[in-house]
This record gives structure tokens, C-alpha cells and sequence, in this order.
């Protein structure tokens, strides 16, 4: 794991000489370094960025801008949130972060992260709000997050996106510039769909559906697994392999290997839980992430 805010000889000191704490779990990799569990009570590794409210959102302090635009107007802001969207219970010992939905909003990693394996539980709940009420409920989780808070929306970073969506899980965006390849044919000019059976790599920074959709029934634990190496990243949805980019770049056309990690409210009840990253290098790759990531070349 490349730790990007702080320096790394500390940060590997910090990780792997410190005792175990509660915040961190047995290491699946020993040889790499300690799996970090990034959800406490406190939510001491996080902050949270809240977007514009929609005019329907009831009690929110004096002056708060609000709107049935909530792509446009002030923010909230960074630390305002007063309608508590983002925080953690207890389930029988465990912390499970609650995600109320009904204001658009991000919690974001106070560090940055490259080259890990992320992985968490997710479900949802039953509550949906405006300006989403008569759609699909909505999710996200955002990694390679840089640059300033609300650069999408008002609400989110420049990032990549693994789309957290009823029957979309997996999927791909692009939020606020950044691009990658992703194996595909081409519909009306752009990659509709990754396809692992297609010829072709094509960039796209688009709305691109995963190979399949393994995700449970709406109330059932889902496992999500994100591995990053480089500017390369795998999507795995219940252990299956939905989605593999490559190349990824920034906006500016930069490789995109790192960043803040943010995971969105967006007008759906949620909860995640056993959100957990651990370093890894290329030996440490499952063999069926290993051939999809590592297989192809761009040069």
C-alpha cells in the first residue's frame, strides 16, 4: 500500500511495528503489511463533504441554501452535517456505518491510498428521498478521489467510480474527468458495457455497465471487493469479477494510480460494513483477478 499524505518509511512504521489495535484486523498478506479496518465508532479516518439539500429536506439550521436542483448552489460543505447522514451503529460488536441518504454527501479517507485490496459489505435499506424517489437507489463507492471537494455535483471528487446501484453494482464512471480502458465494443461512439470476450480496449470516462449483476436481493449483505495496482483496478461484486480497468488517467491525462477513497450518499438508505484495505503487490493477487489485470498491455 502506497500511503500518499504521509511519508511512506513512517506510515510502514506506524502500520507494522505499532501492537494491533481496534481499528485494525489480522493481516491477510503478512508479508506486505497489516490490513487497516477503516471503520471505527468515531470515524477518526474519515471526513465528510455535504452537498446542496433538496428543498424538501426538513429541519436543517437557519440560511441553509436549498434547492430541487441539488447539482447546483452552496454546498454544505466540509464537517456540516447536521442531519447526521453519515453514522455508525452497533450490530452485535460490530461498527456498521449508516448511511441515512437524504442529503447528498461524501466521507472521505483523510489519507490516500495506492496498490490495495479494499474490500467491505453492503445493503440496503428501505428509505429513499428526493430527488430520487422515483429511482433506482443509489450508492457509490470512489477511490483515486483527488483535487477539491464537490468537483462533481457540488458534492463529489474527481474520481473513479464503482457504481453501488440496485442492479448496477460494479458498473463504472468517471466522475469530473478521469478516464480508463475498458474492454468493450463500441455503441453510438462509446462503451456501453465491459465485455472480458471483446477484442478491443476503448477509453472511456462514461457511464459503463458491468459484465453481469451477482448482487443479492435488496435487504442481504453484499461483499464488494476493489483491487487497485498501479493505474489498473478490478471491480468483483459476491466474488465475481465485473469490472477491470486499465490505464486509468486523470483529467489532465496524467496516470491515475492513487488517492482519497470516498463513499457517497445519494438519496438511499445504505450500510457498509468491515471496511477493510490491505497492501498488496502483483504476487498477491488472486489468480483470476492476476489474468484480467495483468494480461494486457498498452504499449
Amino acid at each position: 500500500m502506497r500511503l500518499i499524505t504521509a511519508p511512506l518509511v513512517a506510515f510502514a512504521a506506524m502500520i507494522l511495528l505499532s501492537p494491533p489495535t481496534a481499528a485494525q484486523s489480522t493481516p491477510v498478506v503478512p508479508r506486505d503489511g497489516v490490513t487497516v479496518d477503516l471503520l471505527d465508532p468515531d470515524l477518526s479516518r474519515w471526513e465528510v463533504w455535504m452537498g446542496v439539500p433538496h428543498q424538501t429536506i426538513e429541519g436543517l439550521p437557519a440560511g441553509t441554501y436549498q434547492s430541487d436542483n441539488v447539482h447546483r448552489g452552496e454546498p454544505m460543505g466540509l464537517g456540516n452535517d447536521p442531519k447526521r447522514v453519515f453514522t455508525v451503529i452497533d450490530e452485535d460488536g460490530t461498527p456498521v456505518l449508516y448511511v441515512s441518504g437524504e442529503v447528498y454527501g461524501g466521507l472521505t479517507t483523510l489519507e490516500s491510498f495506492g496498490d490495495y485490496h479494499l474490500s467491505m459489505d453492503f445493503k440496503w435499506g428501505d428509505q429513499k428521498w428526493e430527488p430520487r424517489l422515483d429511482k433506482k437507489r443509489d450508492s457509490g463507492l470512489l477511490y483515486h478521489c483527488y483535487g477539491d471537494h464537490g468537483a462533481f455535483w457540488r458534492v463529489w471528487k474527481s474520481c473513479l467510480e464503482y457504481q453501488i446501484q440496485e442492479k448496477d453494482m460494479g458498473d463504472f464512471i468517471g466522475l469530473a474527468g478521469p478516464t480508463a480502458l475498458v474492454r468493450g465494443t463500441l455503441d453510438d461512439g462509446r462503451v456501453k458495457k465491459y465485455d472480458p470476450a471483446a477484442d478491443t480496449l476503448h477509453r472511456t470516462g462514461g457511464y459503463t455497465q458491468a459484465s453481469h449483476e451477482p448482487d443479492y436481493p435488496n435487504g442481504q449483505w453484499n461483499h464488494l471487493e476493489l483491487y487497485v495496482l498501479g493505474d489498473r483496478a478490478v471491480h468483483l461484486v459476491n466474488g465475481e469479477v465485473v469490472m477491470v480497468l486499465i490505464d486509468a488517467r486523470d483529467g489532465d491525462g496524467n496516470p491515475l494510480t492513487e488517492g482519497q477513497i470516498q463513499l457517497q450518499s445519494e438519496a438511499a438508505e445504505c450500510y457498509y460494513k468491515n471496511i477493510r484495505l490491505t497492501p498488496i503487490t502483483a504476487d498477491d493477487l488472486p489468480a483470476e483477478v492476476a489474468e484480467v489485470m495483468l494480461s494486457v498491455r498498452t504499449d
